[in-house]
């Protein structure tokens, strides 16, 4: 083994003793962001909501059940072909059905809008 040339030893101790070393400031502490407080005014109003446009669903699903297939019936009409009487009692009773539907998605999209603030309260309180 090489014998250690002590000024280079000596010199190195002296560079580590010269280094200011950081103390350990202490963690500044980020101001914690409090989540904002549910709005219990408009608690009600906005359960309504929800209760509303869980009501406008269903009856949506109800006529659009009602109203079957009969997009494919409307088509052949259309082109022109003659339809069987069963068809066209078929017809006649998605045709009356199709004016409730489209009222009744037109109060789901109304529905649809007022429930939105819930999205807030969801976010806030499931996270």
């Amino acid at each position: 083994m090489a014998p250690r040339d002590a000024s280079k030893t000596a010199a190195a101790a002296e560079t580590v003793k010269a280094t200011p070393t950081k103390d350990a400031a202490p963690a500044k502490s980020a101001p914690t962001k409090a989540d904002p407080p549910v709005d219990t005014e408009n608690l009600d109003t906005i359960f309504s909501a929800l209760k509303t446009l869980m009501t406008t669903v269903d009856k949506l699903q109800k006529s659009r059940q009602e109203v079957g297939d009969i997009k494919p019936l409307i088509v052949r009409m259309l082109d022109g072909e003659l339809l069987s009487g069963d068809e066209l009692e078929q017809l006649k009773t998605g045709v009356s059905g199709l004016s409730k539907l489209v009222r009744i998605y037109s109060d789901y999209q109304t529905a649809l809008e007022k429930a939105q603030p819930a999205r807030e309260i969801l976010d806030t309180v499931l996270k």
